[in-house]
């Protein structure tokens, strides 16, 4: 038996390609100004169905698992744009959501919601505030205004 017989390969089966195209686009996204990337996600879930708590934490511990950027404590900006992209693959998207935690130290964060629960955070959604949020029941919440520069107020 050869090694590759026995032992399977990093992100094999199925999704392993898609899951690492999301994970890539995820980087490449991350790069955007604010505005541009909310707009961008709100584009891709045009027209998904809200995904599960279930299906995000299963997705989310393959995006984990396939990059060590994304698992890293500072990798929450590509990580949940990964599992959003991902998610949409599978025609579900979860609630993306920008903001900062709540409590002292008050630092950006992003992360992603299902069924209204934090997906793979130690933190409830009372922790963390909000700023921008890309949710398929109801559109673009949070960020309003603004031109490619991704300016804008809060909201």
């Amino acid at each position: 038996m050869t090694t590759e017989m026995t032992m399977p390969r990093r992100g094999a089966g199925a999704g392993g390609m898609r899951l690492r195209t999301a994970v890539a686009a995820a980087f490449v996204l991350a790069r955007l100004k604010p505005g541009r990337l909310r707009r961008v996600l709100a584009g891709c879930a045009r027209g998904a169905r809200p995904a599960s708590h279930a299906q995000t934490l299963e997705v989310l511990e393959a995006v984990v698992a396939t990059s060590r950027r994304c698992a890293s404590r500072y990798g929450c900006l590509p990580r949940s744009v990964a599992v959003a992209l991902a998610c949409r693959m599978s025609g579900v998207w979860p609630d993306w959501c920008a903001g900062v935690w709540a409590t002292p130290p008050f630092s950006p964060h992003a992360w992603v919601l299902a069924e209204g629960r934090t997906v793979g955070e130690q933190a409830e959604a009372a922790d963390l505030r909000p700023l921008m949020v890309v949710t398929v029941r109801e559109g673009v919440h949070g960020e309003r205004g603004g031109g490619d520069d991704g300016g804008g107020g809060t909201g």
